[in-house]
């Protein structure tokens, strides 16, 4: 059996990585913190014996898909207004 603090070390490195990540404009990184997130409430949640982490996961992944939907949205607006997915074309989202 895996120890917790060896799952929480871990979660904290990926959180430190996807901060460095955001600092440095790579906003995909936000995604890196949240899984970092979840992995100390799963950490959590089994070492308490407790599904409450486990929901709150749930609902965090529920989050990043609806995440994931508004930005394809996106995508698919200015390709269909500009016919382009250059980002220099893009920089305004006024249509």
């Amino acid at each position: 059996m895996v120890p917790l603090s060896w799952y929480l070390a871990l979660s904290a490195v990926l959180f430190t990585i996807g901060v460095v990540g955001v600092i440095t404009k790579r906003f995909m990184c936000i995604e890196l913190m949240l899984n970092a997130v979840n992995l100390t409430f799963v950490a959590f949640s089994s070492y308490f014996g407790d599904v409450t982490g486990q929901l709150f996961v749930f609902i965090v992944m529920t989050v990043a898909a609806a995440e994931a939907a508004v930005g394809l949205g996106i995508i698919i607006a200015i390709f269909r207004n500009r016919e382009s997915l250059n980002v220099d074309e893009a920089s305004v989202l006024k249509f």
